[in-house]
């Protein structure tokens, strides 16, 4: 009978407790998240872009955090270029726009170009496009059958890349899709926050809270940034793992100039890191009350 096999020790030399002569695995990190949102009306300035907050927002509730953010055209060439390279990452990405049916709307078949699978008509987006269709007939706005030039064309938005899946859409039931770990959504922010977070909750429930990440901060005066990067360089030496960061202000607002000096990561590590920065900064001649 072959013997398991011991894991190896961890930082501390302890190993994991094991029944059974079986360990269970290590926790992994959470991939990394990004967003690329879409649209030449971003870029333009016609519209303000009201994703990159939201999703930070929606990260942080669940214990996340955004690692990037890409906005680009609605040029077919330029979305498809971008989708290649991040398929062939193993990121969670929230694409945000241009999953409509208009000549403007160009990322469907961007996706499906840079997978290089076909686009094909997804049957659970046709029937929810369907319901739609019905319902508004049942207003006096338009007509139930789905024939008609109207609703040909709203079909389109059911138009995906074969293989993907379709994301629920609770305000118009109109879906975005899914695939490869992409999840994409209209550009309309009544939209697409909610197809967020039913995708952050559904899909990657697995990875919240999974790290217990903290930042803390303080401020100084009377202390230059060349000064105190030196310390800034040694804490992150000494504490790995742990962020320092340092964000200059220099008193246009009417206030006197400071730094905003600060630690990010575990909360043990990061508590004991920022109190060796105070005392770093306090030796060096910085003041942590503004002067008078």
């Amino acid at each position: 009978m072959m013997k398991p096999v011991a894991p190896d020790a961890g930082p501390s030399g302890a190993l994991p407790a094991c029944e059974a002569g079986v360990c269970p695995a290590p926790p992994q990190a959470p991939p990394r998240v990004r967003l690329i949102a879409i649209g030449d009306e971003i870029l333009s300035g016609r519209r303000q872009d009201k994703h990159f907050s939201k999703l930070i927002e929606l990260l942080q509730a669940r214990g996340l955090r955004l690692h990037a953010a890409e906005f680009i055209s609605d040029d077919e060439d330029e979305i498809a270029e971008c989708l290649r390279r991040s398929f062939a990452t193993p990121d969670l990405v929230f694409c945000c726009g241009g999953i409509g049916a208009t000549p403007d709307d160009r990322t469907r078949q961007a996706a499906a170009r840079a997978l290089g699978v076909p686009l094909v008509l997804h049957p659970e987006a046709a029937r929810l496009i369907g319901e739609r269709c019905a319902e508004m007939a049942a207003k006096g706005q338009g007509s139930a059958d789905m024939t008609t030039p109207e609703n040909r064309q709203r079909l389109l938005m059911g138009v995906f890349p074969a293989g993907a899946e379709i994301i629920p859409n609770s305000y118009n039931k109109i879906p975005g899709f899914f695939i490869r770990d992409h999840s994409f959504m209209p550009g309309f922010p009544v939209m697409a926050h909610a197809m967020m977070a039913w995708t952050l909750d559904t899909r990657y429930a697995r990875w919240h809270h999974l790290e217990s990440r903290v930042e803390h901060s303080f401020l100084v005066f009377n202390l230059p940034e060349s000064r105190i990067t030196p310390a800034l360089e040694s804490l992150e030496r000494r504490w790995a793992g742990i962020r320092a960061f340092s964000l200059p202000n220099v008193g246009d607002s009417g206030g006197h100039p400071h730094i905003e000096l600060g630690v990010k990561g575990a909360p043990e590590a990061a508590a004991e890191a920022l109190a060796w920065l105070r005392s770093e900064v306090l030796a060096l001649g910085g003041r942590l009350e503004p002067p008078v």
